[in-house]
């Protein structure tokens, strides 16, 4: 009967002949992980930010809104009461909406410059990683070839 050939020692050695090197996974998972939690700090910090211009602003309205409810001597003092109350009610919006594009202007800032930092690490990671790879097949494959 024939033999079967076992390829087992034959497929340990051709991926022995072939190592490869989990550090780079590791070091991208890191880097992916690191940029995340930065991104989420800038997140985090806008809405925060942006929870307390929308209390603070909420906040003025009612008491606006509490002066102008109260009963008026005059009936002409009900119209001049809802046109201060619209004027004040314009001004501080304008006010607000101004501070919610600061805000959206330095998340932005921020998230591009924590992108392009990204960008230029990986680049940086990705040719270190190639030349490594490069390096690791030629000398397997000298080893390789003086084997034989």
């Amino acid at each position: 009967m024939a033999k079967t050939q076992d390829f087992t020692a034959i497929m340990k050695d051709m991926m022995g002949a072939f190592p490869v090197d989990t550090s780079a996974l590791e070091d991208a998972f890191k880097s992916t992980a690191s940029l995340n939690e930065k991104l989420s700090g800038v997140a985090l910090e806008a809405a925060e930010k942006s929870a307390e211009i929308s209390n603070k602003w909420t906040k003025e309205t009612l008491a606006k809104l509490t002066e102008m409810s109260k009963a008026k001597a005059e009936p002409a003092d009900y119209a001049k009461a809802a046109t201060d109350f619209a004027s004040a009610s314009a001004e501080v919006a304008a006010e607000n909406m101004a501070a919610f594009a600061e805000i959206a202007k330095k998340v932005q800032s921020e998230s591009i410059e924590l992108l392009m930092a990204a960008g230029k690490e990986a680049a940086e990671d990705a040719t270190a990683a190639v030349k490594k790879a490069t390096n690791d097949v030629t000398a397997a494959a000298k080893k390789a070839s003086a084997a034989k």
